[in-house]
């Protein structure tokens, strides 16, 4: 008797889970409909164009049929890794993105911390406006921007001597060993009002309370700031950080290829503009898509290790 009703709810219960599933799909069907575009969107740009990485694996002739193009295998990619002028690039992107990383993730921080110290709501505000309004400027305006601050009469070495800091004008756009400190500066500058965006929301949703409890310990302002806030918005500053780890190869395109000289070249060319200049222009299609898998690869590992170390450490993660 016992085995018989086991066995008529385990009857039972598919129906059950299959009748419930069917019911929330009809309750959610408005949401599904409504997400239909965006996933068409994604299927066509993100993922149709996945075919074309064949080209890596081909000598690709725009002329010629799919199937009369030639095989090559790893070709392009043993042409990339033994290629001394590739190697520099990486060696350029890889430095770029760090000195973005290291600027650009501290600045705002920063600068989030100290505008959520700032009272008066009107101040607030203003300071804020002001500093994300070069977010919307485009890299052509801010690079002529740059270009003109660091000219031999621009305002960079007109207050450098004043200061006595030099004796002549620097040639800042002509030495290699500026160029990824200017580009560092130049991105802090667009972006870190716009990244304190995320900062100030996650410090918003803090407990009140526990800027009360501090404040009947006695603790200042920088304690709060430390043992408080930054503990509070720990989980974001974790999972931005993950996901910049997982772009690190993207030092950027524009500002480098609009500030770049032939004086600068072997410090201010980037993967992408390798890519352009030695695939699209010279239409090496399959060597610039080579370039590109390089690209995905390197970065959904890196993503994938920092998830997993963050993991370990019982900090928060994407996956």
């Amino acid at each position: 008797m016992e085995q018989t009703l086991k066995k008529n709810r385990a009857d039972r219960t598919p129906k059950k889970d299959k009748k419930i599933t069917w019911s929330l799909i009809k309750d959610q069907s408005q949401l599904i409909y409504m997400s239909v575009p965006l996933l068409a969107y994604i299927l066509l740009f993100a993922y149709y164009p996945i075919w074309g990485w064949t080209m890596a694996f081909q000598d690709y002739k725009p002329a010629k049929d799919f199937s009369d193009q030639k095989w090559v295998g790893f070709k392009h990619f043993e042409f990339l890794f033994k290629d001394d002028n590739f190697l520099q690039v990486l060696r350029n992107t890889l430095a770029m993105s760090v000195i973005n990383l290291i600027l650009g993730f501290t600045t705002a921080i920063i600068l989030a911390l100290l505008l959520n110290e700032i009272k008066k709501i009107f101040w607030k505000r203003t300071v804020q406006t002001i500093s994300y309004l070069p977010h919307f400027l485009s890299w052509i305006i801010v690079t002529g921007i740059v270009a003109t601050s660091l000219a031999s009469d621009g305002i960079v070495n007109d207050v450098l001597m004043k200061l006595h800091l030099i004796s002549e004008p620097i040639q800042w756009l002509s030495h290699g060993k500026y160029f990824w400190g200017i580009v560092g500066v130049s991105n802090v500058w667009k972006e870190v009002g716009w990244s304190t965006i995320i900062y100030l929301a996650a410090m918003s949703s803090i407990d009140p309370a526990l800027y009360e409890a501090a404040d009947i310990d006695g603790a200042s302002r920088y304690r709060k700031m430390f043992h408080v806030t930054l503990p509070g918005i720990k989980p974001t500053i974790i999972i931005l950080l993950i996901m910049q780890v997982g772009h690190i190869l993207e030092a950027g395109f524009e500002i480098q290829y609009l500030l770049g000289n032939g004086l600068v070249v072997d410090w201010s060319q980037t993967i992408d503009i390798f890519v352009l200049k030695y695939g699209l222009a010279q239409g090496n299609y399959s060597l610039a898509t080579a370039a590109g898998i390089f690209k995905t690869v390197v970065s959904v590992t890196l993503l994938l290790i920092a998830n997993g170390v963050s993991k370990r450490l019982g900090e928060e993660r994407l996956l």
